[in-house]
């Protein structure tokens, strides 16, 4: 009964976290799993598109574990973006929609919108992912210049990822 009780109430304040922003996942579909996402985020110092004499951090990828509300490793989360569960079943997606993060230094919210997963198991039937409770992940505070170009960094981050299927 307490594992249901969290579960609906973990459910209800992703629904909560989004309601009215562009986050929100359409109607007809409900949240059938919460997984942490905990790992690093890889930026590169990069010449700006179109201002070779600017410099930024650029966003590369992913590496995260994915961790039950048990903090049991069930899956991974890597560039694609793809949301991988240990039983071989996977997902990849287009990013919709973000919605600042509430939490200062954080990258944003996210609504993913799923494609046909792959394998047979739990990320089977998903069709919309959310990332919520974002935690770091923002690109490095270090200069980022000519003379530092093509350096690599991973920051650390985390973030809460709701599956949802069709009702």
């Amino acid at each position: 009964m307490k594992r249901i009780l969290f579960l609906l109430s973990v459910f209800a304040t992703a629904a909560q976290a989004s309601e009215g922003t562009p986050i929100a996942v359409p109607a007809g579909h409900k949240a059938v799993m919460t997984a942490l996402g905990a790992g690093d985020l890889a930026y590169e110092c990069r010449a700006k598109a179109g201002m070779p004499d600017a410099y930024e951090w650029a966003f590369i990828g992913p590496t995260a574990t994915l961790y039950d509300k048990n903090k049991t490793a069930v899956g991974k989360y890597y560039g694609g973006p793809t949301w991988e569960a240990n039983d071989g079943s996977k997902v990849t997606g287009k990013q919709l929609a973000v919605h600042p993060s509430p939490t200062p230094g954080s990258i944003p919210h996210q609504l993913v919108q799923a494609s046909p997963a792959t394998g047979s198991g739990m990320m089977s039937g998903i069709s919309y992912i959310q990332r919520i409770n974002t935690q770091g992940g923002v690109a490095p505070s270090e200069s980022c210049s000519a003379a530092n170009a093509g350096a690599k960094q991973m920051v650390k981050y985390q973030a809460d990822y709701v599956f949802y299927k069709a009702s």
